[in-house]
Parts: structure tokens; sequence; C-alpha cells
């Protein structure tokens, strides 16, 4: 077909002389056509090669090229039009109106309100309001479906709404006209319900966002609830967080009062309830079943086992065990002597762990992370760790700069011990009141120490070995909080600097560190009544600069280095080894996640925590976690360092108990 129009066209182009300037329009008619929208391209074609003709470069280009090559330049443009294909226009005539989808979308709302060109009915309740179909499936997903899909409402010329407020549905549809919608406490949940129906997802976002806003103890497990119901996950978690966040606040209310038992068993069963203790959750339920005695407490079996019960002090337990909403359960009188069995033998513990015995993360106190070298050569910021965010922050800083200090905490209170300030090792002693966040000087120890082990030990604090700057410790000092004085005990069998010191039924252990020739593989443990010292079993790696904690009778050393300070790039440490003080045995379990001296470790509910070190490269600010029970290593939240160019290697945690 495109051949045959073309040879119409050259044997048109042959009768008449393009270079004449006649006329060739009574020649072009849409009869010489078979496609019709061909015949507008064509002569604007036509008229181009006429104004080149009438050029003297035009008789130039058309006596060099032929007439042909033109021809076949029509042809192609014909094939274009044939194919319906756009022809192409100058970008500088293209025009863009600014207003237009303003002016557009007020059009078609002044079409809404004189209802005019309306083409569907909706029906809610008993109000009617027309609309457009085309308007309503742009901005919903819902009447998309329902215009665009053989249904029998795509046909209908009203459409029934069910379960649809009438004035939401009214809002609504005008924001599909304005874009612009008024959100009130009021009309808030119609208004997000209706918007959840016809899936208008920003409306959706908008509507949460306020009930964020106007979350308060006094609403936010209904809220939670209500977006549970509709769907919203967003609004559902940010509203269970306020709820964990202000518990206490929240148990006060009416609503807490009202919950349906399923509700108050997903509450039970978290981790994340902000309480101090557990005594309070317990208090908390039995507010709430003496609120309907009669329909709640055949339900408390159910919901005390959701209770972490051998976590309560023990003459909390007796207390409860002649509650009169307990005593008379059988279930509950053997929850409660699981619990009182926990503290009545400790020795099987380890043996007697369950999700009940898993502490809520509020309840297991504050970690933080003091000072520690930096890219200044000695960090003095104090980062306080909170376990439900997993987020760091930094609370306060030290007078000075400390490096390969010792820390514990004493009565609630951080002590700083020791260490050296970059020209001389330290005999000075700090101590942090967290809750007033204020420093004070305490008396010195006898001995100028860093690289030394702090740990208390029922009551005393003891400060273990170091370097003083000339030679290698194995001296002991300890501190007696009511005489607020050092004094020394007996001496280790071996010097130990850069040592790991722990407590572990009721002994202090030495383990590994440096002598001045090598790292150690050797251990030894101190028994305060005996004031002795005792050799354990060895490590199966030498280690300087470990990291050492314990969790359920077991004691852990983690990380450190094997070698000599020239090649430490080649000899650092990611295993872990555990020792079990009843079989004299150390045990190797899942390494961390990557090599780590001068770690700092500390047990933090039931995870034992990794904090910063030195990889042989830079010093680190990463942090993981160890699951006693599974034998994994999961990552956390990386130290802030706010303040600070570079990042942690040496860091040392306490942990501040409520």
């Amino acid at each position: 077909v495109v051949g045959t129009d073309t040879r119409k066209l050259v044997a048109i182009w042959e009768q008449t002389s393009l270079l004449s300037g006649q006329n060739l329009s009574s020649h072009l008619t849409p009869s010489n056509w078979t496609i019709k929208g061909a015949f507008v391209c064509f002569w604007r074609h036509i008229v181009t090669l006429k104004k080149r003709a009438n050029t003297c470069e035009g008789m130039a280009r058309r006596k060099k090229r032929g007439t042909w090559k033109t021809l076949n330049s029509c042809s192609a443009t014909l094939s274009s039009c044939q194919s319906m294909e756009p022809c192409a226009c100058p970008e500088e005539s293209m025009f863009t109106a600014i207003s237009h989808a303003d002016v557009t979308c007020r059009k078609m709302e002044g079409y809404l309100r004189s209802r005019q060109l309306c083409d569907v009915i909706l029906v809610a309740g008993e109000r009617r309001i027309p609309a457009h179909r085309l308007v309503l499936s742009s901005v919903s997903d819902y009447f998309a479906a329902m215009f665009t899909s053989d249904v029998r409402e795509a046909k209908q010329d009203e459409v029934k709404m069910e379960g649809v407020d009438p004035d939401a549905l009214w809002v609504l549809v005008q924001y599909a006209y304005t874009g612009r919608l008024e959100l009130r406490e009021d009309t808030i949940e119609s208004l997000l319900s209706a918007s959840c129906l016809l899936q208008l997802s920003p409306v959706i976002q908008a509507c949460c966002s306020f009930l964020m806003k106007q979350l308060h103890p006094s609403n936010c497990l209904g809220i939670c609830s209500y977006a549970d119901a509709q769907g919203c996950h967003d609004l559902q978690r940010a509203a269970n967080a306020y709820t964990m966040d202000h518990f206490l606040e929240v148990v006060g209310g009416q609503e807490f009062l009202l919950l349906p038992v399923e509700e108050m068993e997903r509450l039970l069963t978290s981790d994340e309830i902000n309480v101090s203790n557990e005594e309070t959750v317990v208090t908390s339920l039995l507010t709430w079943v003496r609120h309907d005695t009669d329909t709640r407490q055949p339900l408390l079996p159910l919901l005390l086992a959701h209770i972490r019960l051998p976590l309560l002090q023990p003459q909390f337990l007796a207390d409860l065990e002649s509650n009169p909403l307990l005593r008379d359960s059988v279930e509950c009188q053997r929850l409660l002597m699981e619990g009182m069995k926990y503290h009545l033998l400790p020795q099987h513990q380890p043996l007697l762990q369950s999700p009940r015995t898993r502490p809520r993360k509020a309840t297991v106190g504050a970690m933080f992370a003091v000072g520690g070298m930096d890219a200044t050569k000695g960090a003095t910021s104090i980062e306080q760790y909170c376990l439900r965010r997993d987020t760091w922050r930094q609370v306060a800083t030290m007078s000075g700069r400390r490096l390969q200090f010792g820390v514990a905490v004493l009565d609630g209170r951080l002590y700083v011990v020791g260490g050296r300030d970059g020209l001389k090792t330290l005999n000075t002693v700090e101590c942090y009141n967290p809750h007033s966040k204020t420093w004070s000087v305490m008396p010195p120890m006898s001995t100028h120490r860093h690289g030394l082990g702090v740990a208390v030990l029922e009551g005393p604090m003891y400060a273990v070995g170091g370097h003083d700057g000339w030679s290698y410790l194995s001296t002991v000092e300890r501190w007696d909080p009511q005489a607020r004085q050092w004094s020394f005990v007996a001496s280790m069998a071996t010097p130990r600097s850069t040592v790991g010191v722990a407590v572990l039924n009721g002994k202090l252990y030495a383990v590994g560190g440096r002598d001045g020739s090598s790292c150690l593989r050797s251990v030894e443990c101190f028994d305060p009544h005996t004031n002795r010292w005792s050799g354990c079993a060895p490590m199966a790696k030498r280690r300087g600069g470990v990291g050492v904690a314990t969790w359920h009778g077991f004691l852990y050393a983690i990380g450190g280095h094997d070698a000599p300070a020239s090649s430490l790039a080649s000899r650092l440490s990611d295993c872990v080894e555990r020792y079990d003080p009843k079989t004299d045995v150390w045990t190797a379990v899942a390494p961390m996640s990557i090599s780590r001296d001068a770690v700092g470790v500390c047990l933090l509910g039931d995870r034992l925590y990794a904090v910063g070190g030195y990889d042989g490269q830079v010093y680190l600010n990463t942090v993981e976690a160890y699951d006693p029970q599974t034998n994994e290593w999961t990552q956390r939240t990386n130290l802030d360092v706010r303040g600070h160019a570079g990042t942690i290697k040496y860091v040392l945690f306490i942990i501040v108990r409520n």
C-alpha cells in the first residue's frame, strides 16, 4: 500500500512543477490516499521542498542529490504517518501551562458542586453524593478497581457504600477534587476507616501521623487496638512503643482496666515494658484482675505464666503465696514454687533457664562505655547504652584523660581507678554518681597502676595487677567502702598486666594478661575468706588484653592478643573460651565476627556484649552480643563516639542496676 501511494505521489510530482510554485492542493486531495492522515504530513513536506527550491542553494542541493532521493524521504514520511506515529515537533515549539493542573482541578470541583457531568452517585446511609468516575478512580485504587473491572457497580448509576460514615465519605470525595482535607480529633477515626476502605494512601498516612501526635497514656491502648483492626502497622507500632515507654502511667488509666484478656496477655509477654523491676508488672496484673474479679480470677494461671517469677524478690514471692487471689489456685502455687526454687537452688540456675528467667530489657540496668583510645589518643566521654532501643548516648565526661584504667560499680556509683594520662601511671580514683551526674575524688591507691583489672566481690572493690611504669605487678589492693581506705591482700602467683578479672561463685578470677615476656594462658582465683590465690586450668590460648565476664556459673574469656606488641596485627584473637569451675575445664564456643584486642566485655540481661577494641589496623566502635543459650553472636548499634575524631579502642563497661 505504501508503495502504491508513493507512485501516485510521483505521478503528481511529474505532472506538476514544484519549482514553478504552482498550487498542489488541487492534486493532493484525500481521494489520492489510502490513509487520509498522511495528507497533512505530506503537504508540509512538499511546502518545505518548495521553499528550498526557490533558493540557489536549494537548486544546487536538488541537482546534486537528485529528485528521487527527495521522493524517498517523502515515502519514509508517509510510512511513519501510516503507522500513526506522532510527528516530531521542534523543542522550542512546545508549550506547557504551569497552572494547568490547578485550573483543571478547580474546574472539576466546580462541576462537582454544580452537579454537572456527574456519572455516578455514591450512597452512604441516607446521603447521596454525586461524583465523576474518572476523578474518583484517579485517586482511589478502590474506585479504580470498581469502575474498570467487569463488576456490577461499574455499570450502575448508583453505588451503595456499606460500612462507611457518610460525612467521612463526603470529605474524601471533596479531597479527590481538591487534594485538601481537615483533620480533627472528633472525626479522625471515621476518616481513617473510610480512607483504609477506599485505599487512599496519602490520607491514611496523614491520619496516622495525626494520631501519633495525639498519643497519651489515657488513649494509647485504644489507638493501638484500633490501628491493628485497620491494618495501620506503623501507627500500631508507634502506639505500642508509647504504651511500653509509659507503662506506669498507662496502668493507672481506665483503658488498662478494660483491656480484654488477649491484650493483657500480649502486654505481659513483652520484653519492652519500661519498668524498673518485675514486681511492678505483678502489681499491675493484680489490679486488672480486681477490676472484674469474678470473670478474671480464673484467668490468673494463664496470665501468671507470663510473669518472670524467678526474678521476683523472695519476700515478694512469699507474700504472693498468701494472696487471696492466688492461694486457692493449684497452678498459681506451682508457678510461685518454681520462682522460689530458683532462689533456693542458685547452683542449679543454669539448668532452670526458661522464658520466665529472661529479664525484661528495662530491668537489667544500664551499661556504660567509659573513655578509651581514639584518634586524639584518649577519649574522655562516657556513653550509656539503652537495651530497649539499642541506642547509645553520651551522658558525661571524665575530668581528664585516662588510658588502660580500671572501672567497676559499687553502691550504684561508677569508680574509675588508676590508668595513665599519657605521661605517667596514676594511682588516683574518681567516683561518678549517674543519678546526680557528679564526680568526686576518692582516696588514691597505694600503688600506681595501669593495665589493671578491677572488680567488686562481696562489698569491697579489688584492684588487681597492672603495671606501675617500671615493672609488671602481682600485688592486689582492696578498697573498703565503709572505712574508705585501701589495703593490700595476698598477691597473685604471677605478675599480670592487661589482665581480665571477674567474680564467680564468691571468688575473684584473674585471667591471662602479660607478665613482661609473653602473654599468659594461666588463670588463678582469689578466695577472700582465706586470703589465698589458687591456680585454675589454663586457657587454650594465650591472651593479653582479654575481656572477661560471667554468665550463670560460667566464666568467658573473649578476644585479646597472644603476641608481643611489635606484631599485634598478626596475632589478634576473635576466639572465645568458656570456663566451668565445676569441672575446671575450658571449652571453645562461637568466635566473634572480628578479632578484638583490649575489648570491653559486660553481661547485660542474658547477653554478653563485646564492644570496641582494636583489630590490628583501626580502633573499633562496633558492638556485638553473644547469646550463650544459642551460641551465636549478633551485631548491635555502634558507639556514638560523639566529639571524637576517631573511634574507640580500649573500652571498659559497667552496669548500674536499678
